[in-house]
Formats: structure tokens, C-alpha cells, sequence
């Protein structure tokens, strides 16, 4: 695979090859969160950590953090993506998301629970994770109207600090996830893999929705 140029500092990025996805569909199960932003993916997600045992990685988290670490070598480029409210190339996130699962799978013995909220956000994300990671179990998608979301995440700009919660950088989010992410949940829902949720409602009954869902594809809450 070819080296990806950042557009700030570029540094080289290179995707080591695989046979095999590192971790095992038996021991480990994936189910990706994709919606718009301001879906509530963040809301559902601590739900279903409380309630199933999940643990919660957010691809967008995990990137935001990354370009904090001081030693980063790609913090600068990562920043730049996200202010653009472009994609971050697949490798840094697929790697930064294998990182986190081997930390705790580790500690928890070789299984894992994961929901990975907003990712894949590409078809090659999808595809790249499913070859070299592990294949998802299924995505669940929050279905949410654009002028919603959009109320939704000015709000929270008010009070979240993010540099991505404001109208310009909201619009090219919406742009983007239509035009890359809606390709991703439509591959998955051809191959019987895709849940979705109506989102517009409150976060109460869309929880409801997600529980009916996980127990129809064999997933009970904890005792």
C-alpha cells in the first residue's frame, strides 16, 4: 500500500500486511455505531456499556486524544483533518483501534465486548478493519434528520470546547458522512448486517429500541 502525505507535515503511513484479522469473531465480538453527528451514538453507546458490557471505543475519541499526545507523530495532521472535518487516513485509526482492543483484551483474559462508535466512516475503513482486525458482528446505525442533529450539536458546542461544534465545521460534517459513511452502512445492510434506529426521538425510547434489537440478535443484558 502506498504512503499517505498529510497535508500539514507529512509523515509517511504505512499499513503493516496481513493473512489473518488479529483477533477471532469467536472470542471477540465487534458491532460498529454509525449515525450522523449529533445522533446520540455517544448516549446509546454508555447504555449498552452499563447494561451489556461493552467496552465503548470512540474512533473520533481515540484520534482526539492522539493529537494531544505530545509525542505524536501525526497529532498535527490529525488536527488538521478534524478541522477540515475530513477523514483521517484509515491506517492511523485502524491502528490506534487495534491498540485499544489488544490493551483490553488483554486484560480480560482473550474476550472482548466493542462497540466502535462512529467507525467505519469509508468503505476502505470497513473493509481494511474487517480483513486485518476482526469482522463485525453487525452495525447498529442511528437514522436521525440533519436539522436535528444540527440543533443537537450546537447546543452542545455551547459547552463541549470542540473545535468541530460549530456551524461551518458541522455543515462539512454532514457533507461528509452522506458522501463516505452512507456507502459503508448501505454495504453492510446488503449483507443482512445492519440495525437501524430511529433517532429523533427522546434518548429513553431510543434505548428501548436498541435493547429489542440487541435481544433479537442474541445479545441479553447483565444480571
Amino acid at each position: 500500500m502506498p504512503a499517505i502525505e498529510s497535508p500539514a507535515d507529512k509523515p509517511r503511513i504505512t499499513a503493516p500486511k496481513k493473512d489473518t484479522p488479529t483477533f477471532s469473531p469467536g472470542k471477540v465480538s465487534v458491532l460498529y455505531v454509525l449515525g450522523g453527528p449529533g445522533a446520540g451514538k455517544g448516549t446509546q453507546c454508555a447504555n449498552l456499556v452499563r447494561d451489556y458490557g461493552f467496552t465503548h471505543l470512540s474512533a473520533g475519541d481515540l484520534l482526539r486524544a492522539e493529537q494531544d499526545r505530545p509525542d505524536s507523530q501525526f497529532g498535527s495532521m490529525i488536527k488538521d483533518y478534524i478541522r477540515e472535518g475530513t477523514i483521517v487516513p484509515m491506517e492511523v485509526t485502524v491502528q490506534l483501534l487495534e491498540n485499544a482492543m489488544t490493551e483490553d483484551i488483554r486484560e480480560k483474559g482473550g474476550y472482548g465486548r466493542f462497540l466502535i462508535d462512529g467507525f467505519p466512516r469509508k468503505m476502505d475503513q470497513a473493509i481494511k478493519f474487517e480483513e486485518s482486525v476482526c469482522p463485525s458482528r453487525f452495525t447498529l446505525f442511528f437514522d436521525c434528520p440533519e436539522d436535528i442533529m444540527q440543533q443537537r450539536l450546537l447546543n452542545r458546542g455551547k459547552t463541549s470546547g470542540r473545535a468541530d461544534d460549530n456551524a461551518e465545521s458541522i455543515k462539512k460534517r454532514f457533507k461528509t458522512f452522506v458522501e463516505t459513511s452512507m456507502p459503508v452502512v448501505d454495504y453492510f445492510e446488503k449483507q443482512g448486517k445492519v440495525v437501524k434506529i430511529p433517532a429523533s426521538k427522546p434518548p429513553d425510547e431510543v434505548y428501548a429500541d436498541v435493547k429489542r434489537s440487541m435481544s433479537q440478535r442474541g445479545f441479553e443484558q447483565l444480571e
